[in-house]
């Protein structure tokens, strides 16, 4: 079977038209017919759709370009490279760790490769609650279908690691359901690495399929480019205004950009979206930028297994349990999903938060953790709305994220089904992520342990690497951003196609549900502005401002 070209090994042969804003020198004005802002899955596959229906697409990214040609498996290089903030952003409080990807392709470029449709209860309550039309399961399936063809989405045909056969063991020991995890992979060397790159090119993220793809259209692509504003004009956005980034892809330059574009799409994601319409003045009569902003807390328990599971080898996420998600219904109590991470031992270490001997001794058992995750389903209850993003003194975004005490309850039960899973499965000890938790050699003790604990921020382990809502998509203007197709509802040109539009979390992982979604809306885009190109006999690249 022939080896696939890399990403540098395309852009030579089709003479990709890319441009590093840090080589920058002067101010430039660039014109298109559809300027993208964000390279993530939303970004991706609208910049596919729309070039090839022969528009003109700018693509903007705040990361750098990163390719396999880079990606070693080295964690405090990746981390670095191709995170927001090198992998430290974090709740406004600090007491919730944010994973978000910060690279050409965005996260699809670090995630694990999980790939869900969207659950059929969630669709059904964004109908129902939230006035979302076109999405109900029967008219997003031909959507999903398209894009698991296109990004190769299968169940996990090989056995699952050491890792993933825990949370497997320990459900069937409990007689709870389980299944196999599908993933966005074609010949995948099951390395383990996925959280920092795939360097055999097999992760179908963006940047290897959608992106490529475009740039072979002609599409343009600036990185190390920040959308610092939007420019608006009555009832329209006239162009984005970016800031050039030096080549630490943090500080700006000096140089500015200003790309016009009839049509405007914004795909940062949650968090980065929405926070641009907000630096941008944008219109916002309700009071409805930035919030609902639903993440997906997630817990995590670990466990010390008898035999090695070396948990940074093989397929992260290959099998996961709805058994706790919907069991009383959409707006019960707070449902969610187990799955296993990998741990490799730096951002393992970090996630563990020990220090000094407890770190040296727990990391000399390192190949035998084991730890499984509970992802938090929040969004759906009236005492889970999700967070508020804002802009700090600097105009950088930060989310404030809240805990409340129905959401507690569900980390208390997940620590609870966690441990259960574990020792099940043949655990010798298990520690819930907790501060005030220790290592239990029996469940009988972990259980009464995690009865008693303070759930508190700061004390509770809480991270997350599922970004949702923050422009939320619905009819009604009064509690929505944009409306079904994802056009803002204040200016008639400017979209929003990411997972910023959901009006809660999923309850599954999201990239394929951000996949399809965007595939449905650019398609509608795309069919919009069908004979719309403006520049495509006579494409200007870019000229100096006057």
């Amino acid at each position: 079977m022939a080896v696939p070209d890399t990403f540098k090994q395309l852009a030579q042969k089709h003479a990709f038209k890319m441009t590093d804003a840090s080589q920058l020198d002067t101010d430039q004005v660039v014109e298109a017919d559809v300027v993208i802002v964000g390279t993530g899955a939303g970004g991706g596959v609208t910049a596919e759709v729309l070039t090839n229906a022969g528009l003109n697409v700018v693509l903007i990214e705040e990361g750098g370009l990163n390719t396999s040609d880079n990606f070693n498996m080295d964690e405090a290089q990746a981390y670095a490279d191709l995170y927001q903030e090198s992998a430290g952003r974090a709740t406004k409080d600090g007491a919730i760790s944010i994973f978000q990807g910060r690279t050409v392709g965005g996260t699809t470029v670090v995630n694990w490769t999980s790939s869900f449709r969207t659950p059929d209860q969630t669709l059904a309550h964004w109908a129902t609650e939230f006035g979302v039309q076109g999405f109900t399961s029967a008219e997003m399936a031909p959507w999903f279908t398209q894009m698991e063809e296109r990004l190769k989405v299968e169940k996990w045909a090989i056995e699952p690691n050491a890792n993933n056969q825990v949370l497997r063991n320990g459900c069937e020991a409990k007689q709870w359901s389980w299944d196999v995890i599908p993933r966005n992979v074609s010949g995948c060397w099951n390395i383990g690495y996925c959280g920092m790159g795939c360097p055999t090119n097999a992760k179908q993220s963006m940047l290897v399929t959608t992106i490529p793809a475009a740039l072979q259209k002609g599409a343009r692509l600036f990185y190390r480019t920040r959308a610092h504003r939007i420019l608006f004009s009555e009832h329209k956005a006239e162009a984005v205004e970016c800031h050039a980034l030096k080549a630490d892809g943090v500080t700006p330059s000096g140089v500015k950009l200003r790309i016009k574009a009839p049509h405007i799409v914004l795909a940062g994601g949650a968090i980065n979206s929405p926070a641009l319409l907000l630096r941008s003045d944008a219109p916002d009569p309700h009071d409805r930028i930035g919030k609902r902003t639903t993440i997906h807390p997630v817990t995590a328990s670990v466990a010390t297994m008898p035999n090695k599971v070396e948990a940074f080898y093989g397929a992260p996420q290959s099998i996961y349990s709805d058994e706790f998600q919907w069991r009383n219904g959409a707006k019960g109590d707070m449902g969610f999903k187990l799955e296993v991470p990998p741990v490799h031992p730096g951002m393992g270490s970090q996630i563990l938060g020990f220090h000094g001997d407890r770190l040296a001794d727990t990391m000399k058992t390192f190949p035998h953790l084991q730890a499984t995750i509970a992802l938090l389903r929040d969004g759906f209850h009236e005492q889970s709305p999700g967070g508020n993003v804002e802009l700090d003194h600097a105009g950088q975004p930060i989310l404030d994220y809240s805990i409340s005490d129905y959401m507690w309850q569900a980390v208390r039960k997940s620590y609870r089904v966690m441990a259960e899973i574990q020792f099940e499965a043949g655990a010798e000890r298990v520690y819930p992520l907790h501060h005030d938790a220790r290592y239990y050699t029996d469940l009988k003790s972990c259980l009464a342990a995690i009865d008693k604990l303070p759930l508190e921020l700061h004390r509770t382990r809480l991270m997350t690497a599922h970004l949702m809502g923050g422009c939320t998509m619905g009819n009604n203007p009064e509690n929505s951003v944009v409306n079904s197709d994802g056009r803002f509802h204040w200016a008639e040109n400017l979209w929003v196609i990411d997972g910023s539009v959901f009006p809660t979390s999923i309850g599954a992982n999201p990239q394929l549900s951000i996949y399809g979604m965007a595939l449905k809306q650019a398609t509608a885009l795309a069919k919009r502005l069908e004979g719309a190109s403006l520049l495509s006999a006579n494409p200007l690249f870019m000229k100096p401002s006057v």
